[in-house]
């Protein structure tokens, strides 16, 4: 069995981290009746003998004495650690595995890369190296950020610099938040921008995650409760309802229930390192047979069922019916339009009792409206996890590499363009030491440079085969 380490950075990545832990969790507490320390346990958590001290050996047969989460959590403001470490999981996190500080990264990308990135790299290194060391066979780091703010954004992407330098052999797989074009940070293009430049070059695989899209899922399902389509199948205390049982008012930010659905895809995507199936699909794997170029790693994902992620009871989809909705908009985690885009690959995560034949039954079903690359008309991959989330029989995460990720990219393109032709807020990055005018031109260049090789692509879509060219040799 191999292992993970999380890695949480930020406000919105401490946020989403800590929703992750809670339901993992209560995955485990339904499927470990009898409370042993198992190999699926063992994926994320340390069993620690807290008799001993702080620093009491792990126990790895047995009885779960303390379990304690494979991560680390970073943040530069310290009130969203602290109120995770006052609530309910305090007991996960080791507070040793904690970094933070007091005054925040203001919003400016260079404050988190650049100050704080040196100020705590030796810090960093240390606890993940010490991490590291508790792992058998340590397979993949997960980064949670934001890319909008200063310390998700910067810090992160610092991070990420560091994981390929400190351990290059291991997956680097990234879950970024995407800012909304409505987002109250004025300086949220800069500071996305600014980290995608970091993306292209050092993560192995992007989940990229648009606010807007958990927003409208968010409130598709206040308007599912609210229509009275659900009756009273909504859990007293769920994150969808006040602490006084009624649903919330739309005007509320809905933060927990769509970090509730952030940490359902990470649940579902690490199903198979954490529990058995008769197909299971390792972690290298999806780096492995859905990335055929190394920058163009921006994976779409969608989700099903989605209602689980409120603690809503709605009854299962019909198998046929959770596939097809692994294909709709109305299911992703991103606004775009695979199904009239081209797909480089695609993987299918499928928990619960599900059989093989199903899983090519709906393949062969879907493939016709799918358009592929013509040099990967068999590009699909597939996982079948026996261990179906809490409360439901089966669910599916899709995930895609594909070219509908590019307006999202010209759209934060443009955004950058509009303050920087106007050389707005820019004196804010420009007087941090190291920072100068060049990192945010190098930053647009890779970003122009990553929608153009996907409008290549695109170009090919529909098109005759066309081999890439070769070395003539002179005979």
């Amino acid at each position: 069995m191999t292992q993970s380490v999380v890695v949480q950075v930020g406000q919105c990545g401490n946020q989403v981290g800590c929703r992750f832990w809670d339901l993992a969790l209560r995955e485990h507490a339904a499927v470990n009746k009898k409370g042993i320390y198992d190999e699926a346990l063992s994926s994320f958590f340390r069993n620690v003998d807290t008799r001993r001290g702080d620093n009491g050996p792990d126990i790895y047969k047995g009885k779960i004495c303390s379990l304690k989460a494979r991560a680390l959590l970073i943040d530069m403001e310290e009130g969203v650690v602290n109120e995770i470490l006052q609530g309910p999981l305090r007991d996960v996190f080791d507070s040793k595995q904690l970094i933070t500080d007091v005054s925040g990264s203001g919003n400016n990308w260079a404050v988190g890369h650049k100050i704080y990135g040196c100020q705590y790299r030796e810090s960093i290194v240390e606890k993940l190296r010490k991490t590291a060391e508790h792992c058998d066979c340590l397979q993949c780091f997960f980064i949670i950020h934001s890319m909008g703010g200063g310390t998700g954004s910067g810090l992160g992407t610092f991070v990420l610099n560091l994981l390929e330098e400190e351990f290059p052999e291991v997956y680097r797989f990234v879950t970024s938040v995407y800012p909304s074009g409505e987002d109250d940070v004025i300086t949220s293009p800069y500071n996305s921008v600014l980290a995608m430049k970091e993306l292209n070059e050092h993560a192995d695989c992007v989940l990229p995650i648009e606010n807007e899209s958990l927003f409208e899922i968010v409130n598709k399902i206040h308007q599912m409760i609210n229509s009275g389509k659900l009756g009273s199948t909504v859990k007293q205390n769920s994150l969808v309802t006040s602490s006084a049982g009624s649903a919330k008012t739309l005007q509320e930010k809905p933060f927990d229930a769509m970090n509730n659905i952030v940490a359902n895809l990470l649940l579902n995507l690490t199903s198979s390192a954490r529990f058995e199936g008769s197909l299971n699909m390792d972690l290298n794997e999806i780096s492995m047979n859905l990335v055929p170029f190394p920058r163009l790693h921006y994976l779409v994902s969608s989700l099903t069922p989605l209602y689980t992620l409120a603690d809503v009871n709605v009854p299962s989809r019909r198998l046929d019916q959770m596939f097809s909705d692994a294909f709709s908009r109305d299911h992703q985690l991103i606004q775009a339009d695979p199904k009239h885009s081209l797909y480089l690959a695609c993987a299918l995560l499928v928990r619960g009792n599900v059989h093989v034949s199903d899983l090519r039954r709906n393949i062969e079903r879907l493939k016709p409206s799918l358009h592929f690359v013509s040099w990967n008309q068999e590009g699909w991959k597939t996982g079948l996890c026996s261990v179906p989330p809490v409360g439901h029989s089966h669910s599916l995460l899709a995930l895609a590499n594909n070219t509908c990720v590019k307006p999202t990219f010209i759209e934060l393109k443009d955004r950058f363009m509009k303050l920087y032709k106007k050389k707005a807020h820019l004196h804010h990055y420009l007087q941090i030491d190291g920072m100068e005018q060049s990192c945010f031109s190098e930053a647009i260049s890779s970003l122009s440079d990553l929608i153009e090789e996907y409008n290549e692509l695109d170009a090919t879509k529909g098109g005759p085969r066309i081999d890439p060219s070769r070395l003539k040799i002179a005979v």
